[in-house]
């Protein structure tokens, strides 16, 4: 062999060489992300499992709530009316003692002044409670508040428009009207 073609040998050894390196270098690269891939996947796997446990849980929470606050609702309509009816109570029994005494009483204006405070109790505990009177005769006829049942001509201008005769008592509770007022109005 010559010189030359020694060299080209040892050229194409070197470059096989060379090459050699470099898949062996890109097959250990190809291991290396093939692990990367693996380990990558497995934490991607095990963060899926936290956020599905982690929603499940939620979801049995808001069920948990929801059924919570339906029955807390339903009780607060079954029951809503208890303070109320308690309230009522002592005067159902105040008029049960005035029905008793009325039989055996010779004093007509003395059951006439129980009945009085009674009706007195009964208006205090309206307040209580936010229900209060509507005012109407002498106000200016207003269809929030009343309900004309008859009109009557008017004695004088100042009277045209206004409430004359209260009917029957209209009571709002809470700034809302939860009877409105019967009245005669002038016209």
């Amino acid at each position: 062999m010559s010189k030359i073609e020694v060299e080209k040998e040892i050229k194409n050894e070197e470059f096989a060489a060379d090459n050699l390196t470099e898949s062996m270098s890109e097959e250990s690269l190809t291991e290396e992300k093939e692990s990367e891939n693996v380990e990558a996947t497995d934490n991607m796997s095990e963060e899926l499992t936290e956020l599905k446990d982690t929603y499940v849980r939620l979801m049995a929470e808001y069920d948990n709530y929801r059924k919570r606050t339906i029955k807390e609702k339903a009780d607060l309509i079954k029951n809503g009316g208890e303070k109320i009816l308690i309230g009522l109570l002592p005067i159902v029994d105040d008029f049960q003692r005035a029905l008793d005494t009325i039989d055996k009483a010779n004093d007509l204006t003395a059951v006439k002044e129980g009945v009085e405070l009674i009706y007195s109790k009964f208006n205090a505990f309206l307040k209580q409670n936010g229900v209060k009177q509507i005012e109407s005769t002498g106000e200016l006829f207003d269809a929030d508040l009343h309900e004309a049942v008859a009109a009557v001509p008017a004695q004088n201008e100042e009277q045209k428009g206004k409430v004359i005769d209260n009917v029957q008592i209209g009571y709002m509770m809470n700034d809302k009207v939860i009877r409105h007022a019967k009245v005669v109005v002038a016209n």
